[in-house]
């Protein structure tokens, strides 16, 4: 489970990961942030940066493969 998410939630997508963390980053901008506010706040932010990161390494390595499979070298079942 990801921080600041309960079970049962569905995943996010990358657009609502990059919502949250332009939420985040004005909220620990903000003077009157106490500390245990603040930490709980960053630490999402890393959890949902790192999942931003992942879903756009899948999607790279996707088209790479799509782009292979489309100059006819490569398919894609043979690459995963």
């Amino acid at each position: 489970m990801t921080a600041g998410r309960s079970k049962g939630t569905p995943p996010s997508s990358l657009q609502q990961d990059l919502e949250r963390l332009e939420q985040i980053v004005h909220a620990l901008e903000q003077d009157d942030l106490d500390l245990d506010r603040a930490l709980a706040l960053f630490e999402e932010g890393v959890t949902r940066l790192r999942d931003a990161r992942g879903r756009l390494g899948e999607a790279e390595l996707r088209l790479r493969q799509l782009r292979e499979a489309a100059d006819g070298s490569v398919e894609p079942a043979d690459l995963g």
